[in-house]
């Protein structure tokens, strides 16, 4: 009976933060929804009864004054890899489990990455520019990219999201550096030929593209910075697929229009979306998308699925299979 399925609180249905009507139907036949305005507007209700929060695109966000109207919570079960968004002491310090999706964001993003590489290097979204433009009467000769086939990738951060970017490459000849926290076995590098730089100024020397695939931490926070942009060649593209707090925004903009390297393909920013007057925004050598990763249809699908799995085992006492805990 629908009174006996657990409540659970979600951002909303439709709307720009919120699910998409098919996304919710996985939810709701597990769970009793309360939208988070609902909750708002009357939380003396809703609060108490509440005992999964499952949060899509950052919302709701998990703050301290929102989980404080729930004293039942026993999940936040939230869509997607990152978890910087949660303050993971604070929920554990309630007693309340968090889950992450990492494993089913991985080829949407990974596909993303590749798209964003290939559209700045043979600069697609110009030329479809000059394809369409009224005026346009012949094709320009000057239009040219760079090569991708044979070039140089190299991937800061080679979990998941990086393997497999660093496979689809392998489609391309390219040759792949990495620098990681920890080095992947032989076996993992051997199949994607990836050779492992220790030093991260060495794979910014020597590559033609490099993709930022880490997780965002306070010891990733501001990675790439004005020295690391230099040490780059002036013919390299810089891809960000991580989070935008990775890079230095401003020391980007100064490198992009000052050569110091080609362009940067972006799907993230900081803060997102940029101001609408950021200088980021009117560089012809950026490439700037709204954080689309995982925006496919099977992708989502599965973040949800993944997302009821974790709640529905954390609420039946169970191993949850994603689970996160504070460092």
């Amino acid at each position: 009976m629908e009174q006996e399925k657990p409540w659970a609180l979600i951002s909303q249905v439709g709307g720009d933060f919120g699910y998409l009507e098919e996304l919710a139907d996985l939810l709701t036949q597990h769970f009793q929804i309360v939208c988070h305005q609902e909750l708002l507007d009357n939380p003396t209700l809703h609060g108490p009864r509440i005992q999964v929060l499952f949060i899509w695109k950052y919302f709701p966000a998990a703050e301290h004054a929102l989980l404080r109207l729930l004293p039942s919570l026993k999940v936040v079960a939230s869509g997607g890899a990152g978890t910087d968004h949660l303050d993971l002491p604070f929920i554990g310090g309630r007693g309340v489990k968090v889950a992450n999706t990492p494993g089913v964001v991985s080829d949407g993003t990974a596909d993303l990455a590749m798209g964003l590489l290939l559209a700045s290097a043979r600069k697609i979204l110009e030329g479809h520019h000059i394809a369409i433009d009224p005026k346009t009467v012949h094709m320009p000769q000057s239009l040219m990219g760079v090569e991708v086939t044979g070039s140089t990738l190299g991937i800061i951060g080679m979990g998941d999201i990086g393997h497999r970017i660093a496979q689809r490459s392998c489609g391309f000849q390219m040759k792949i550096l990495y620098h990681n926290r920890t080095r992947r076995s032989v076996e993992e590098e051997q199949a994607v030929k990836a050779s492992y730089c220790e030093r991260l100024d060495d794979l910014l020397r020597w590559s033609d593209f490099v993709m930022i695939a880490v997780r965002l931490t306070s010891a990733t926070a501001g990675l790439i910075g004005r020295r690391e942009l230099s040490l780059m060649k002036p013919t390299a593209t810089l891809v960000n697929i991580s989070r935008g707090e990775v890079v230095d925004q401003d020391a980007l903009v100064e490198a992009l229009r000052s050569g110091t390297i080609r362009a940067a393909a972006l799907d993230v920013t900081h803060p997102e979306p940029l101001p609408r007057d950021h200088p980021l925004l009117r560089l012809p050598n950026a490439l700037i998308t709204p954080h689309i990763g995982i925006n496919t249809n099977n992708t989502a699908r599965r973040i949800v699925e993944k997302m009821v799995e974790n709640a529905l085992a954390a609420l039946k006492g169970l191993p949850v299979p994603n689970e996160v805990r504070p460092q």
